[in-house]
C-alpha cells in the first residue's frame, strides 16, 4: 500500500462530502442518541462491503454539508451527538472542520474508520469522544479481504493510538467462516487482549454467498474471555 502522505485527502477548505445521513440511531454511538453522517470515497475495496454506493470519492456528494449542519442545528437538545460513518471519513480532510463544527453545537462526536490513516486519526484524536475501529483480519488474511496490499499494520497503528490516547473505544469484526477459520478469530481475540483491547464486537457477514456460522458456544466463550464487553452482532 502507499504512503499515508501518497493518498490524497480532500483539498483544504473543501466541505465534506456526504452520502447521505441516518436522522437517529441507538446503537452506533453507544449510550446517546446520535445522527450518523455517511461519508464519501474509501480507497480499500472489501469484499463484503455493504456501502458501496460510498466507494468512489468523485462522487458529487448526495447531501451538501450545509444542509447537514442545518440539520443538526435543528436537532440542538435532542440529540446527544453526531457519528461520522462512511466510507471512510479519515480520508477527507474537511473532517476535521466538520468535527469542530458539530462540537460547537454542543454535541459529542463519534467515529467509525478502518484506521487505513493512522496518523490523521491520531491528529482527530482530542476532538472525539467515541471511536468505533474495524480489525478485519489477522495480519496475514488482511489483504485478500481489502483488495490493497500492504493494509494490514495500519489498523494495527491506529489502535495503538487509541490504546494509549484514553479515548473509549470498540474493536470489532466482520466475519464468517469463508474468509478465515474458526481458529484465525480466536487467535485474533489473543491478539486484541494483548493489545490492550475492552471492547470488542463479532460482526455477522451479511453478504448473501457468506457460509453459515459454525461457531459453537464454548468458541464464543473463548472469543469474549477477558473482555470488558464482547458481542456478538448476528443479523
Amino acid at each position: 500500500m502507499p504512503p499515508e502522505a501518497a493518498r490524497p485527502a480532500a483539498e483544504s477548505g473543501k466541505p465534506l462530502r456526504l452520502g447521505g445521513l441516518t436522522p437517529l440511531t441507538t446503537i452506533d454511538f453507544p449510550g446517546r442518541l446520535a445522527a450518523v453522517l455517511y461519508c464519501q470515497g474509501c480507497p480499500w475495496r472489501c469484499t463484503y462491503c455493504h456501502n458501496t454506493e460510498l466507494l468512489d470519492a468523485a462522487t458529487p456528494p448526495a447531501l451538501p454539508w450545509p444542509d447537514a449542519l442545518a440539520f443538526l442545528h435543528r436537532r440542538r437538545g435532542l440529540l446527544d451527538g453526531v457519528v461520522f460513518s462512511g466510507g471512510e471519513p479519515t480520508l477527507q480532510a474537511a473532517l476535521a472542520d466538520a468535527l469542530a463544527a458539530v462540537r460547537a453545537l454542543g454535541m459529542q462526536t463519534a467515529l467509525h474508520t478502518a484506521g487505513m490513516y493512522p496518523q490523521r486519526l491520531a491528529a482527530l484524536l482530542p476532538q472525539l469522544d467515541w471511536v468505533g475501529l474495524d480489525i478485519k483480519a489477522p495480519a496475514h488474511r488482511h489483504d485478500a479481504i481489502t483488495a490493497a496490499p500492504g493494509s494490514a499494520g495500519r489498523p494495527r497503528q491506529a489502535l495503538r493510538a487509541l490504546a494509549d490516547s484514553g479515548i473509549d473505544f470498540e474493536c470489532r469484526t466482520t466475519w464468517h467462516p469463508g474468509l478465515f477459520s474458526a481458529s484465525e478469530l480466536l487467535a485474533l481475540a489473543d491478539e486484541l487482549r494483548a493489545s490492550g483491547v475492552t471492547c470488542w464486537a463479532v460482526q455477522e457477514c451479511r453478504t448473501p454467498a457468506a457460509p453459515a456460522w459454525t461457531l459453537t458456544p464454548e468458541q464464543i466463550r473463548q472469543l469474549g474471555a477477558g473482555f470488558e464487553r464482547f458481542t456478538l452482532r448476528r443479523a
